[in-house]
């Protein structure tokens, strides 16, 4: 089942049907014990509704929370951008070692929903978006859900320094998730593909896709080593870092749009402004 938050409250989209859900406060929707039960009786009620008009990020008052150097091309990536100031070393630690890299995105409030427009920062010269696989995770450190991501970047402020890395990955305008929350317990296949689009003056300038089977760290470890030491009483967004990465010629436009598409949970769309 997918679970979209809309401007009139949450709702289901079941086999093309679609269920408005009483429960309005996204919070306690996301932390009730069952979710997954929950959410499969209002649809075996079979009261179907019409489609709601507006669909805005899946979330309520959760941090957003971000992973990095998952991927070995994100890896290389990393380590080419920074190998001038001497972080190429740094990087290739960082993806071998038992601890991840786990760094705060986003409050909730600035995340940007479907159709919403992200940002390149002005002093930026070199920005990219990273499509992620996002994982939704309830107060008790359960990952009860998963959405589409798009971690936007500003690879050369990153580069000159990895303890930019801050400034590069955190301002307005820099994190998107949705269309919904794909709402099951078991994980999704190795096979899972994810996938981007960039399109420029209505034609396609950039095309990516990676395999979740290529991720190097599960996202049951990550979780882990985030709740370790954290509280999250409204649970939490943890992206799960990017395994797809542009050429190094390539820098976002304004205007540009982004499509990320992730199979089973759907499409993220979201122009530059």
């Amino acid at each position: 089942m997918k679970l979209y938050k809309t401007d009139n409250g949450p709702y289901i989209e079941s086999a093309g049907n679609w269920y408005a859900v009483p429960e309005n406060n996204f919070d306690h929707l996301l932390n009730q014990a069952d979710l997954d039960g929950y959410l499969a009786e209002i649809v075996a009620t079979g009261h179907v509704v019409s489609r709601p008009s507006k669909i805005l990020a899946p979330i309520g008052s959760q941090e957003v929370w971000a992973s990095g150097v998952t991927y070995f091309r994100s890896r290389n990536a990393r380590m080419e951008e920074s190998k001038e100031v001497g972080g190429g070393d740094f990087y290739e630690r960082v993806y071998s070692a038992e601890r991840p890299e786990l760094f705060f995105k986003s409050v909730a409030n600035k995340v940007i929903g479907p159709g919403g427009k992200v940002r390149i920062r002005r002093d930026a010269a070199w920005s990219v978006p990273e499509p992620e696989l996002v994982l939704v995770v309830n107060s008790k450190a359960k990952i009860i859900g998963y959405t589409v991501g798009n971690d936007m970047s500003s690879r050369d402020i990153e580069g000159l320094n990895p303890l930019y890395l801050p400034q590069a990955k955190v301002y307005d305008g820099a994190c998107a998730i949705g269309p919904c929350i794909l709402v099951q317990p078991d994980y999704l296949p190795s096979s899972t593909e994810i996938s981007i689009e960039i399109i420029r003056k209505a034609a396609s300038a950039f095309v990516g896709t990676v395999q979740l089977n290529e991720m190097k760290r599960s996202p049951k470890e990550l979780v882990e080593f985030l709740y370790r030491e954290n509280t999250f009483e409204a649970g939490c967004i943890l992206f799960t870092g990017t395994g797809i990465v542009p050429p190094d010629s390539f820098t976002l436009q304004a205007e540009d749009e982004i499509r990320i598409a992730i199979e089973g949970i759907g499409q993220l769309v979201n122009s530059v402004a």
